[in-house]
């Protein structure tokens, strides 16, 4: 079942027929030793991390998608008020973690 994800409370044109609970997407990821050696070059010579804003894109791709999996998994069609939030963890920040919450509704 296709899931549609919103930041917004409602979704125009469409009526919430039923709320089925708040729902989570989380994903934890490893930086290795050469994307941070690339990252450190960038900080030093100026720029953007390709490496890390790749690996905080793929991060946030599976948040989602595991957020419309859940969702889907308990019977809603539709996620609202959909939040991302990104925190580092470990040793010298070398974990990614992306969490994606939201509402899961069902919507007609």
């Amino acid at each position: 079942m296709f899931v549609t994800l919103t930041t917004t409370p409602t979704i125009e044109g469409r009526r919430i027929v039923e709320y089925k609970g708040i729902v989570f997407g989380e994903v934890i990821s490893g930086v290795d030793f050469v994307k941070d050696f690339a990252a450190g070059l960038t900080n030093f010579f100026g720029g953007r991390s390709n490496s890390y804003e790749g690996e905080l894109q793929k991060a946030r791709e599976q948040a989602l998608a595991e957020l419309q999996q859940r969702a889907s998994a308990m019977g809603a069609n539709a996620v609202v008020g959909v939040d991302l939030d990104y925190e580092t963890l470990g040793a010298n920040g070398s974990m990614l973690m992306v969490t994606a919450s939201g509402t899961a509704v069902l919507v007609e």
